[in-house]
């Protein structure tokens, strides 16, 4: 079974592209929640994503409460930078959810309220003023950890 990789209300087309591009190379699939801060169309979703776009398997949800009730109890770890644990302490099972915030406000209190067991973060310096990684950095770099501990499957 694939990863999935969440964007809940993702805002920039390039870090959608680039996150779509990533799905498509290594098998995974993506889940876009809306709204969406840009068009499906959109010419720069579009470059970023270059020609990937036939290879990724893409669903779209109208909002939260559509997304958990088709993905029903599947697991899920989000991913947010209120969190000690770190993306490398958790094991990922095949087929898990990994769930990130919009670009501008992370994701929503309900939401860290219903995963606060599954939270995980990338660590990075303890400074004010570095906020956050960019968020398609965030996905590879948590994707690719979830993928090396299923052993990199059908990936050469």
């Amino acid at each position: 079974m694939p990863l999935n990789i969440v964007l809940f209300e993702p805002e920039i087309p390039q870090n959608t592209g680039n996150i779509a591009r990533t799905c498509a190379a290594t098998g995974s699939n993506l889940h876009l929640i809306k709204p969406l801060g840009f068009s499906v169309t959109d010419k720069y979703l579009k470059r970023a994503g270059l020609d990937y776009w036939s290879l990724v398997n893409i669903t779209y949800y109208e909002n939260f409460d559509e997304f958990k009730e088709t993905i029903k109890d599947k697991r899920i770890f989000i991913a947010t930078t209120k969190e000690s644990r770190f993306y490398t302490d958790v094991k990922y099972s095949e087929g898990c959810y990994i769930l990130f915030g919009k670009e501008t406000a992370g994701l929503p209190d309900y939401i860290h309220s219903a995963f606060k067991e599954n939270r995980i973060k990338i660590p990075m310096i303890d400074n004010e003023h570095a906020r956050s990684l960019n968020l398609a950095n965030s996905v590879n770099i948590v994707m690719y950890e979830a993928l090396r501990q299923f052993g990199f499957p059908q990936m050469m």
